[in-house]
């Protein structure tokens, strides 16, 4: 009796890709009108959701047992109680965990952004550390002689350009083409599960800040990009047939709902990286990440206030607001205020989630980044930088647009173009979604 129990449990409580069913969108009413104010860091109640490590645990970690297991995390692999997924599976009967594997940042996240990481023996647990953000970036044969199965935990903040994202679909790739098998403990999106936003991804600028064909803000939580790379052609760059053999399981969360953002979940937030500290951050990052990337438009990265803190060299704070004001982006508000470092800004307050489009701040930066400056700025870029700007962007068309017409571009145009590439986007994903 307890075994079919046990079977029945597993049953519902963890998804093996590619069977996601699709699932009709609702938008309760209780998410309506939601206002996001300064500084929201979220997880003030109690948690109510079970995170995929947490479900695993109730599972008696049964999928991992009599296996060699490698971990690919970092310190926000966490369970709901805070507790590492790396001592939660060190410490698991029955568990025989073999090998740590370090995306950007590291496996303490105290590796500076884009500085490649090595390999090192773990002086905390004695594990070897096999670096996915180094040398390599896709797991080699040799590292994974090591493990029977690759265990995944990653948070993700939403993005497309955040590269936690890359990393497990690149471990994906070397995992099926070496015959290991991937389960991914599934996290949140704190951008909640309906919003979709932003341009898609040319794929002749795929990269590993771009590396799936999906608007800026995708809409999914890991595990349902993992579903979808799984069951999509052309996701991951190996041949369809080790595609489609490849053992993929995810489990799923339990208690998270698409509507929830962040601070429904009662979760505490831990920082992702070392400039998403807070769930503020999380949501900024889509909304001024991609407006600074080329021009003198700063977001607030090194302050208390990352990438909600906007300035501009030479240009006051009120006359900066006043810019943004009347640019009537909806769902955002902009007040002149101070960060810790002393210095005099902008913090962008979300005052209607429900009416935002995450990415449209960014693209009216750029477009009066082109009206403060001189002479265009996307005009004079250097061919790396623009190369680096249309990686994260996407969007050649985009491109075209802010270099030749500069302060003239028509944003609006663009945004309703990428809102109907984004539902678009959505209609298809609905096939991999885990959650209602």
């Amino acid at each position: 009796m307890a075994r079919i129990f046990l079977r029945l449990f597993f049953a519902f409580a963890f998804f093996c890709a590619p069977l996601a069913s699709a699932v009709k969108q609702t938008l309760p009413p209780r998410a309506a009108q939601r206002a996001i104010h300064f500084p929201h860091s979220g997880g003030e109640a109690s948690p109510q959701v079970l995170l995929g490590i947490d479900v695993l645990e109730r599972m008696g970690f049964e999928p991992l047992k009599g296996k060699r297991v490698g971990l690919l995390t970092n310190p926000a692999g966490v369970n709901r109680f805070g507790t590492s997924t790396i001592d939660v599976l060190r410490r698991a009967q029955g568990v025989n965990l073999t090998a740590l594997f370090g995306p950007e940042h590291g496996i303490y996240g105290d590796e500076k952004a884009e500085v490649p990481v090595l390999d090192k023996i773990d002086r905390r647990t004695g594990l070897p550390v096999f670096s996915l953000y180094g040398k390599h970036r896709k797991p080699t044969a040799q590292m994974l002689n090591k493990i029977d199965v690759l265990v995944v935990d990653l948070q993700d903040v939403g993005a497309r350009s955040y590269t936690y994202t890359s990393c497990m679909l690149l471990a994906m790739s070397a995992c099926f083409e070496a015959g290991k098998e991937v389960v991914i403990l599934d996290r949140p999106n704190p951008l909640g599960g309906l919003k979709v936003d932003g341009p898609m991804l040319d794929m002749e600028f795929k990269s590993y800040v771009g590396m799936f064909p999906a608007p800026y803000v995708h809409g999914l939580t890991i595990g349902e990009i993992a579903a979808m790379a799984k069951g999509s052609e052309g996701w991951l760059a190996i041949p369809e047939k080790v595609r489609k053999s490849g053992r993929l399981c995810i489990i799923k969360m339990s208690g998270w709902r698409r509507d929830m953002l962040w601070g429904d979940t009662g979760l505490k937030w831990v920082a992702t990286s070392p400039a998403i500290p807070t769930s503020a951050a999380a949501f900024g990052y889509s909304m001024t990440g991609l407006g600074a990337q080329i021009g003198d438009f700063q977001h607030g990265y090194g302050s208390n206030y990352p990438f909600r803190f906007l300035t501009y060299k030479g240009k006051s704070a009120r006359e900066i607001c006043q810019r943004l004001k009347a640019c009537s982006i909806r769902g955002l508000d902009f007040k002149v205020a101070k960060n810790n470092l002393g210095q005099e800004g902008v913090y962008v307050y979300i005052t209607d989630f429900e009416l935002l489009r995450p990415t449209e701040l960014s693209f009216y930066m750029m477009k009066l980044a082109c009206e403060f400056s001189r002479q265009n700025p996307f005009a004079r870029a250097s061919e790396s930088n623009a190369l680096l700007y249309n990686k994260h962007v996407g969007s050649k068309q985009w491109w075209f647009e802010i270099s030749r017409k500069g302060a003239n571009a028509n944003v609006g145009a663009f945004m309703a173009k990428w809102a109907a590439e984004a539902k678009n986007f959505q209609e298809k994903s609905r096939n991999f979604w885990l959650y209602k």
